[in-house]
């Protein structure tokens, strides 16, 4: 898994998404039909935005979403962003993350409790 920094305060909203951000962070995770690792990806998101309340994970398929592939620059499946409350881009990873690795991005995301 390789991981970027911020995509220069690029933000994203329930538009772009098609779902609304979660209260504290939101995993989006653009997908491709035939992507193994893409499988384990939505497992692994599910399963940190079941553990940690106000958080919501949000799937894109990217064949279905072009035009959002090419403003993002998404160039392989999974990439998963990692958006906090106000939906900035605080984090970008390419290829399938570990569990760990979600958790630590999720704390840069989570700047204030969840009401």
């Amino acid at each position: 898994m390789r991981v970027r920094g911020q995509d220069e305060g690029r933000r994203l909203g329930p538009a772009e998404l098609g779902e609304d951000l979660g209260a504290r962070a939101t995993l989006v995770q653009f997908s491709s039909a035939f992507c193994a690792p893409c499988r384990a990806t939505r497992r692994v998101l599910g399963e940190v935005a079941g553990m940690v309340r106000g958080v919501a994970h949000v799937e894109i398929d990217a064949e279905a979403r072009l035009e959002l592939v090419r403003e993002l620059g998404i160039l392989r499946t999974p990439t998963v962003l990692v958006l906090d409350a106000d939906g900035r881009v605080v984090r970008r990873a390419t290829g399938q993350p570990r569990k760990a690795d979600v958790i630590a991005a999720l704390g840069e995301a989570v700047r204030r409790p969840c009401p």
